[in-house]
């Protein structure tokens, strides 16, 4: 995890799911991930993670959505409009 996540906050978030779970040192991750960068990856293995707890021990789950680790970021990439060159860029305006 430090070789890969340079930043202190992705560490950080991803050794909150195990010590608020109280399951630091019991279980091994091997987690897989592309795309987006290194804190949307961070995310992602939060919620694989949030998830693979859950399903491994059932009474972890209200400790786990409580502290946000079973909830989607719903934020998504903005369409580009017809007419413009991104989704809220607009070309140059010319008077003339």
């Amino acid at each position: 995890m430090e070789s890969f996540f340079n930043e202190e906050r992705d560490q950080k978030n991803l050794m909150a799911v195990l010590e608020k779970t109280s399951m630091v040192g019991s279980v091994d991750i091997h987690a897989k991930v592309n795309g987006g960068g290194y804190t949307g990856q961070a995310g992602a293995i939060i919620l694989g993670l949030g998830r693979a707890l859950r399903n491994y021990d059932v009474s972890l789950e209200s400790t786990l959505r409580e502290n946000g680790f079973l909830s989607r970021d719903p934020r998504k990439v903005e369409r580009k409009k017809p007419g413009q060159p991104g989704a809220r860029k607009k070309f140059q305006f010319s008077k003339r």
